[in-house]
């Protein structure tokens, strides 16, 4: 295993494509912020700038497809729009040799009356990269109800195709195909807000179903999800304190809180799973992201864990100097990529294999008292 220079990196917005092709991210420091795309198949990986005349703003977010574009978020006055950004190559005329152009391609935009609710109620986000790769989502939440809408993939711009009661967030995909989707919704009980995962049959509709319901009070979160192996990473105080746990999709065994996750942290954010484990969620291979702050997304990460759940032991190690996002892709060789930025190396993986845990400690059971051995009859006494 091969680590790079260890530091406390900030966690900037770096979004993997679902098949691992492609990368993106807002590059830049201050007003100078543009698009970038990582090319990530190859022996080496390497980044084409996106620019376009004007900057973009910080809060602009951006996800790669597979077909090599990349879909911009933008906040415009009151509206959020949406556009695929993708390399032209060299321009014509004087232009002609000076290096890959920027072409965009507008997509549409969500109105405030669009998202259900005032522009001051409503927060729009794009969810991961879709499973297949050609599609891409954004989530609409506002005061009472959620929207999903598509913002990529439709013929006619922006389509709504999911409305679900409550406060969303999150965002994980179930399925391989992008039709199953799990959110975190929040609901308002007698006892104050309470969030539940619930699953979202976008082919049906948005109809809605239960995911995860550890109590009827607990406040239960999905953070990931592996397809193939159906293994479940998720956040819960339903033991009295909140916890990092893990199940199976579909299993009626309980949700297990390891003892090793407790000391990682509740706020550690699981961001990748070993994939190709079919039906073998105990032997996928988990990477987390560590923050300093416990605040998530955007805080100092602090560190990375590996673990698997056949294992009682986390492996904590310090995060790479330049570590964008406090992401990574995990092959399903075992070998986990981990992106990176710096000014030596301005687009570069580090590669790393899940070290194997050492053995559970052996309990030595002390030795059963010996059994009680017949008196002879010569020497028994007399009744």
């Amino acid at each position: 295993m091969s680590v790079c220079a260890i530091e406390k990196t900030t966690a900037v917005p770096f979004t993997i494509a679902a098949d691992g092709s492609y990368a993106a991210r807002l590059a830049g420091d201050g007003e100078a912020r543009y698009p970038e795309r990582w090319t990530l198949t190859g022996p080496e990986p390497y980044a084409v700038p996106l620019p376009l005349a004007q900057p973009e703003d910080a809060d602009s977010e951006v996800l790669p497809l597979a077909d090599g574009r990349v879909l911009i978020h933008r906040r415009v006055a009151e509206r959020h729009a949406f556009a695929l950004l993708y390399p032209t190559g060299g321009g014509f005329g004087d232009d002609a040799g000076t290096g890959p152009r920027t072409g965009e391609l507008q997509l549409g935009a969500i109105a405030p009356e669009d998202a259900q609710g005032g522009p001051e109620g409503v927060r729009v986000l794009l969810l991961p990269p879709s499973p297949d790769g050609h599609g891409a989502f954004a989530l609409a939440v506002g005061a009472t109800a959620t929207t999903v809408w598509q913002v990529a993939g439709t013929p006619f711009g922006p389509e709504r195709v999911a409305r679900i009661p409550g406060r969303c967030s999150g965002g994980v995909w179930l399925d391989r195909t992008g039709r199953l989707l799990a959110l975190d919704r929040e609901l308002d009980g007698p006892e104050g807000p309470v969030t539940k995962a619930v699953a979202v049959d976008l082919g049906r509709g948005g109809e809605v179903s239960p995911l995860l319901q550890i109590t009827e009070s607990s406040n239960d979160r999905l953070l990931l999800a592996d397809p193939d192996s159906g293994l479940l990473l998720i956040r819960s105080d339903a033991p009295g304190e909140l916890r990092l746990g893990w199940g199976v999709l579909g299993s009626a065994r309980p949700v297990r809180f390891p003892e090793c996750l407790r000391a990682v942290g509740a706020t550690a954010t699981p961001f990748a799973v070993q994939p190709g484990q079919a039906l073998m969620p105990e032997s996928c291979g988990v990477a987390l992201r560590v923050d300093e702050a416990g605040d998530g997304y955007g805080g100092n990460v602090a560190g990375l864990a590996l673990w698997r759940p056949a294992d009682r032991h986390v492996f904590r190690l310090g995060a790479p100097a330049g570590w964008l996002g406090g992401t990574g892709l995990w092959s399903a060789e075992g070998r986990l990529h981990l992106p990176y930025a710096t000014p030596e190396v301005p687009c570069g993986f580090l590669g790393m294999n899940l070290p194997v845990a050492p053995p559970p400690p052996i309990r030595l059971e002390p030795l059963p008292a010996p059994a009680a051995r017949p008196i002879p009859l010569q020497q028994a006494p007399l009744g």
